[in-house]
């Protein structure tokens, strides 16, 4: 197939949970191959930055989104405010689907206020904008199960075009995150468990850079782990697609792989460590 042009960034910083990873630098030595992975449910915790208020309103959807997006911006130093962000997600919400739908199909269909503010698909971003405050631009998206691979090409697109015409080369945070439905949802869309990625994507390396990656579209089959249980998770979960990435940025080898897009389609990302300055 016809090649497009490349799209390049460093990764300054990466966040990381889901069951059994509870944070990127527990998850780097199972992705790496150095110790065993074992699931176990997630604990998350709303971020204590948001006002009081917001931090009762939030679902479990928002609590994964900004626990990640904070450790991505932790781990590379970098200010949430100096950073557009990039929010992506097969579902989003899905406790909060399932509450609006139980209501709309009773006798008493009022929608509280709470649950209609949550209903939006960027509510995240919003939630992302009062805890951080950054007033900077927000993207969200969904692509089914291709998701992590849209916001993945989304954010590297937006470093790329933003670094030709901001001469302050500012980068782009990318938050992809999923969560189970209850039932009878989950029968018809059984996701095991929620999961979370940010990756905080700059334009020119820095003493926090972990690695450089070059992403273009191909035509190659995505990779696979080699751990059954963690490929289960790849599979089973549209944000953990991402995992053969952050594997090879945890092995710290210079490498090539391929994730998961919109069929026949796949995002093929060259990784090249960069190490710590």
């Amino acid at each position: 197939m016809s090649k497009t042009a490349r799209l390049t960034a460093y990764i300054d910083g990466i966040g990381l949970i889901g069951p059994g990873l509870d944070n990127w630098p527990a998850a780097q030595p199972i992705l790496a191959g150095s110790a065993a992975y074992e699931s176990h449910p997630l604990l998350v915790a709303a971020p204590q930055s948001l006002p009081p208020a917001e931090r009762r309103r939030t679902g479990l959807a928002v609590k994964v989104a900004l626990t990640v997006a904070f450790d991505a911006i932790a781990a590379g130093q970098l200010d949430a405010k100096q950073l557009a962000a990039v929010f992506t997600s097969s579902g989003a919400d899905n406790d909060n689907c399932d509450a609006i739908c139980k209501t709309l199909a009773s006798d008493d269909r009022s929608i509280s206020p709470t649950r209609f503010h949550n209903s939006v698909h960027n509510a995240p971003a919003g939630y992302w904008g009062i805890a951080s405050g950054a007033m900077t631009p927000a993207t969200v998206l969904c692509a089914h199960d291709a998701s992590f691979g849209a916001g993945l090409l989304e954010a590297m697109t937006q470093v790329v075009v933003d670094s030709q015409v901001d001469f302050e080369r500012r980068g782009t945070l990318l938050i992809a995150y999923d969560m189970p439905y209850p039932e009878p949802l989950h029968a018809k869309r059984p996701l095991p468990g929620a999961f979370g990625i940010a990756l905080a994507l700059m334009p020119v390396r820095s003493a926090q850079s972990l690695a450089r990656i070059e992403l273009e579209l191909s035509d190659a089959a995505p990779d696979t782990l080699a751990d059954l249980a963690l490929e289960a998770l790849r599979r089973s979960i549209p944000a953990a697609r991402g995992l053969p990435l952050l594997q090879a940025v945890a092995r710290g080898e210079a490498g090539r792989v391929a994730l998961d897009y919109l069929a026949p389609l796949s995002l093929a990302i060259t990784v090249k460590p960069v190490g710590r300055t």
